[in-house]
């Protein structure tokens, strides 16, 4: 007889265990964790240097910016989750990447769980998308939306959204842990049986991720995140996970009436309409996956009667904000305890590098001293000793710098303290000399 048992898991996290329980102890998730049946034969088992490693076949979609984030192109059969918050385009991308994809001569599904086929139709022509190569079907049911793609073979298939689509076998209402992983597996299944591209749009929670269980990030491919201000133009499509290729690639879009516009160079856009004579204003090249871009960080220091002065930092993380502000008060005599500190990266963009700090840095103190630095660009991480620690692709920075005609680069040197990088960038900071000669 074979050896087969019994497993059960948790349709939140994925923690498995060997008999059944009402809840997760992982997690904790008040769902009780689900049978995943008897396991009679086992795949069989290979030595590693037998396996033979394919190229995947990849078919560009006709957007070279899409097409960069995910690697050059669809992969038969992937499963890409595209989230993004409300309003933010994600609905107006997918359209056009089924317009770019259909002018291939590819077929393509567009299942819409939120809007009618009218709604659809409407965005189409507000995008100029005409194509009878695009089929269109509003449902909410998972398993008629399999069915389609078995009858109708389409090369690609997008469902809009993941959060909407529910199975009539599976208790809860759509948006819930288990009708989001159910629907999920069910359009992956069909993806691999089939070498249908599938995309998933996801909903983002109030805390900027995606909705559902976390779990569903590990089951697809390619997990693409769409982020910017709604009232801003510029819209940046990051790879948070792509097993075909390589991750935190990011293209750039333009938001204009006629839909998503590509941006072929971005450092021009988010420094065109930099002001140079303005204090407070420091050009960060930024690193995206492998390709560099320019970006304007801005910052103004203000007194302020405040018992507890705001502290507001958009587009950087916050815990580096409040840090590089404690070394330039403890190592610069910065007087800022009476002053209120605002940092933003200008476009809407997310800067995560610890390379922003020298940027940050230059930018609060030039605000502070009310003094302009002109064509500047900085980079390096800030310790908490005040030195300047060097920082990746430094070469990559320094050539964009120069390709966009920055006269002035304040980088990571052996040795250099905060103060020494103050001084080069012509603020006169001395280590023992506060700002203003307080």
């Amino acid at each position: 007889m074979p050896n087969t048992h019994q497993s059960y898991r948790c349709i939140g996290c994925g923690y498995r265990s060997s008999k059944w329980m009402g809840f997760c102890p992982q997690c904790r998730l008040d769902e009780p964790l689900i049978e995943l049946g008897s396991r009679a034969n086992a795949n069989p088992v290979m030595p590693l240097v037998k396996v033979t490693e394919g190229e995947a076949t990849r078919t560009a979609i006709g957007l070279p910016e899409l097409d960069r984030v995910l690697g050059g192109g669809l992969v038969p059969g992937a499963v890409i989750l595209l989230g993004g918050e409300p309003g933010v385009g994600k609905s107006t991308l997918i359209l056009q990447m089924a317009a770019a994809f259909s002018l291939t001569g590819a077929k393509v599904l567009v299942a819409s769980a939120e809007e009618s086929v009218e709604q659809v139709g409407l965005r189409a022509k507000r995008l100029d998308i005409e194509s009878d190569r695009i089929l269109v079907m509003a449902e909410t049911d998972v398993d008629n939306i399999v069915a389609a793609i078995d009858e109708h073979q389409p090369d690609l298939v997008v469902v809009d959204s993941i959060q909407t689509v529910g199975a009539r076998e599976v208790e809860g209402a759509a948006g819930g842990v288990g009708q989001v992983r159910e629907c999920a597996v069910r359009l992956a299944q069909a993806a691999k049986r089939t070498d249908t591209s599938v995309v998933l749009v996801g909903h983002v929670t109030k805390e900027g991720v995606i909705a559902g269980p976390k779990l569903l990030e590990h089951m697809v491919d390619v997990v693409l995140y769409l982020e910017g201000e709604p009232q801003q133009g510029v819209r940046a499509l990051r790879s948070l996970k792509n097993r075909f290729g390589p991750s935190h690639q990011v293209g750039v879009f333009e938001m204009a009436t006629s839909g998503l516009i590509e941006v072929a160079d971005p450092s021009a856009l988010f420094i065109g309409q930099r002001n140079e004579s303005a204090p407070g204003s420091v050009i960060f090249p930024a690193i995206e996956g492998r390709r560099p871009l320019l970006v304007e960080v801005q910052a103004l220091v203000a007194p302020s009667s405040l018992p507890q002065p705001r502290r507001v930092a958009r587009g950087i993380e916050t815990a580096r904000f409040h840090q590089v502000l404690a070394v330039l008060q403890r190592h610069c005599r910065l007087p800022v305890w009476d002053h209120e500190v605002y940092v933003n990266v200008i476009g809407g963009l997310s800067i995560t590098e610890p390379a922003a700090d020298l940027a940050v840095a230059l930018a609060v103190m030039s605000s502070m001293a009310d003094v302009p630095l002109g064509s500047i660009a900085a980079w390096g991480e800030v310790g908490l000793t005040g030195e300047i620690r060097a920082v990746p692709d430094e070469a990559r920075r320094r050539e964009e710098a120069k390709r966009m005609g920055v006269s002035q680069i304040v980088a990571p040197r052996s040795g250099r303290l905060i103060a020494d990088a103050l001084r080069e960038a012509g603020l006169g900071v001395g280590a023992t000399r506060p700002i203003g000669g307080g």
